[in-house]
């Protein structure tokens, strides 16, 4: 039996509020991006050769650079040592375009250094996906089934840690645009009014992680709140 009603459960206005601010965020990174992605930068470079010589600069030559099918897919592993750039980055020489295969070159640049936010998300990576792909299901069939508070608090530690993933995430996400930005302009890639073009195109990404941590925040306030609901009746 459901601690709140079956037909009206008040927490879901937290779970709607994680999803305007997603949905917000997702909008806006898209319209700032097709927006820059019209305008061409001066040095006529692409995502690609910009991303190759921001690796060469930073002693990075082993890092491979690679197209990944797919629009905004781009990611440096730091396993393999290959930065993917995607459909829309890898050939087009578009601000936008070269400001994201400089962010992911932020991030090369992060593994190098030893930057510590990195290596603690990349530790987290196991129990993140362990926590979002069971936290919620423990919780809800514990509140479906009856199950002990104890069982329930299980899933929602569980399920912090996904949260705790999103948290990590934010500094590492702001520290790679903050270096992409300077080495656009230091080596002389982007002028200083296209930087300004690229910042606004990192910025408007960087909503995406700090909604997608809200929206995880706001889930696990819901979680604590039926949970909470439950141990009040036992």
């Amino acid at each position: 039996m459901l601690g709140y009603g079956y037909y009206f459960d008040p927490t879901y206005l937290l779970v709607i509020i994680g999803a305007v601010l997603s949905i917000w965020a997702s909008s806006r990174v898209n319209s700032t991006y097709n927006k820059y992605s019209r305008v061409r930068s001066m040095t006529g470079m692409t995502g690609a050769e910009a991303a190759r010589m921001i690796l060469n600069y930073n002693g990075l030559s082993d890092v491979r650079v690679e197209h990944v099918s797919g629009s905004l897919t781009d990611h440096y592993d730091p396993r393999t040592k290959v930065l993917r750039l995607s459909d829309s980055t890898y050939g087009s020489g578009s601000v936008a375009a070269i400001g994201v295969a400089a962010h992911e070159c932020g991030h090369a640049v992060q593994d190098k250094d030893g930057y510590v936010p990195l290596k603690i998300r990349g530790a987290l990576v196991p129990v993140a996906n362990l926590g979002s792909a069971l936290g919620l299901p423990i919780v809800i069939l514990g509140l479906i089934f009856g199950l002990s508070y104890t069982f329930i608090q299980i899933g929602i530690w569980v399920f912090a840690a996904a949260v705790l993933f999103q948290i990590v995430t934010l500094p590492v996400e702001f520290n790679a645009s903050g270096r992409a930005l300077q080495m656009l302009q230091s080596y002389r890639i982007l002028t200083e009014e296209e930087t300004g073009y690229c910042r606004k195109v990192l910025s408007a990404a960087a909503l995406t992680y700090v909604a997608a941590a809200a929206s995880s925040i706001l889930q696990l306030l819901r979680l604590y709140l039926l949970a909470g609901g439950r141990r009040n009746r036992d």
